[in-house]
């Protein structure tokens, strides 16, 4: 570990979380001894990485048959199942958990904040997925949580690190929220910029004019071939010629990741795809009925039976139209016009046929086209700048923590308070009296009932 996290600090010492807290011990209540107020926590409750308090239940609301962990204001509360690695919080009032959660409370010798980082680093996260155990449901057992390893700063200095953490960590999530708005105010641009495509008015410049000039109203089937359903057939894993299916339309594009085949030369000639080729989605959830791709000739594929093929007669760009569809009046009308069933919504040819299209002449669509691609090319830009910065930043946590426990964060208050980290402050000093104070409570005599 020290190789890790780099040279142990003046006044730290290298140890296990078993030497600061008897990890895995925890008093136990029934549902007979709490009243209907008591909070119960589940890892249900606890969102994944951040720490955070999803939703506080009280036995009233959740009764249990089995016993529950019992804890305190200010525990750490720790999950111990893999599949719930990082539920992790602080108590901020009592309560009884179930038991694979464990309360973890190194008081009055340390801090609990401080002990609540540390199972947030990598080290600890490290050791942990190597040591768990369990094929279905694997855990960290009590002996493998007392051998866990840990580095203990001074107390005084404990408290400066948790201070600090505090502050820094916070202004990671507020970056990490803001950040995580950003794809979300890039969808509504893209869907912004569709209905000014579709009204007419990205381009209102470019006709020098306010008016629709030549521009058709009629339904799609005025301006493409009869659409037509794709293959019924059954798919493989593996073949010649890619099937297309519903999850293979993304946000207006083709997915080229998870792909079935088919090899029959019939079902090849009957439903293959040629470049400019629209593709509907006709059955899927209220949601997502509807959603519309278009085949460039990127390569060889037929499109499977809950897609609807859209072939665009002379007078339509099918880049517009592949537009046109995705724009939020499209998104409306076909939720309108959708047929539900249990746990799905069907939309068929010839409502597709009765959607409404203001067809603009070819050299304005071309330019319509033009200018979406020019304005989604930007935000699909942004958006993998976003990414990256995501990234850096899910990373930062990390860093941070590091250089918290490498003592870099307190380098100057170290320098300031030598008398704090030195002596009986150092965490040499500090180890003792836990170990002292143990065996004081081992030698205490029961009392007699």
């Amino acid at each position: 570990m020290a190789e890790a996290f780099g040279n142990l600090p003046d006044g730290w010492i290298d140890t296990n979380l078993g030497s600061v807290t008897e990890y895995g011990k925890a008093s136990k209540k029934t549902i007979a001894d709490v009243d209907a107020a008591t909070w119960i926590l589940e890892l249900e409750d606890i969102e994944k990485e951040t720490t955070k308090l999803i939703a506080r239940v009280n036995v009233k609301e959740r009764p249990f048959k089995s016993t529950k962990n019992i804890f305190k204001k200010g525990d750490v509360l720790y999950g111990k199942l893999r599949p719930y690695l990082n539920k992790l919080m602080l108590a901020d009032a009592d309560g009884v958990c179930t038991t694979e959660i464990i309360p973890i409370d190194a008081r009055p010798f340390c801090i609990n904040k401080y002990i609540f980082y540390w199972l947030r680093n990598s080290i600890f996260l490290s050791y942990v997925n190597e040591v768990s155990y369990g094929v279905n449901m694997p855990r960290l057992g009590t002996s493998d949580g007392n051998n866990a390893p840990f580095r203990l700063a001074p107390y005084y200095e404990q408290k400066v690190i948790a201070e600090k953490l505090d502050l820094l960590l916070a202004q990671v999530d507020s970056i990490k929220t803001r950040l995580d708005q950003i794809p979300q105010i890039l969808k509504r641009f893209r869907q912004a910029v569709l209905s000014a495509a579709v009204s007419g008015k990205l381009t209102e410049e470019w006709r020098i004019s306010s008016e629709l000039l030549n521009w058709k109203q009629g339904l799609l089937g005025d301006f493409v071939k009869k659409p037509s359903y794709g293959s019924s057939a059954k798919s493989e894993k593996e073949g010649k010629v890619p099937v297309l299916r519903m999850g293979n339309l993304q946000n207006g594009k083709l997915d080229w990741t998870d792909l079935v085949y088919t090899s029959d030369k019939h079902e090849i000639k009957k439903y293959s795809l040629q470049a400019g080729d629209v593709l509907f989605n006709r059955t899927n959830s209220p949601e997502l009925v509807g959603k519309t791709s278009i085949f460039r000739g990127e390569r060889e594929a037929i499109y499977a039976g809950y897609l609807i093929k859209v072939e665009c007669l002379p007078v339509l760009n099918s880049e517009f139209l592949n537009y046109h569809l995705n724009s939020p009046i499209a998104r409306q009308y076909c939720y309108a016009v959708k047929s539900d069933g249990v746990s799905q919504s069907n939309i068929n040819a010839q409502k597709l046929s009765a959607y409404p299209l203001n067809c603009p002449p070819l050299e304005e669509q071309t330019e319509i086209v033009a200018r979406v691609e020019k304005l989604f090319a930007w935000a699909d830009n942004i958006e993998k700048q976003v990414a990256e910065a995501q990234k850096r930043v899910n990373n930062l946590t990390q860093s941070i923590l590091a250089k918290a426990f490498r003592g870099e964060l307190t380098e100057q208050w170290r320098k300031d308070n030598p008398d704090l980290i030195s002596g009986e402050n150092s965490a040499a000093a500090l180890l003792d009296r836990i170990k002292a104070e143990r065996a004081a409570q081992t030698k205490k005599p029961k009392k007699k009932v």
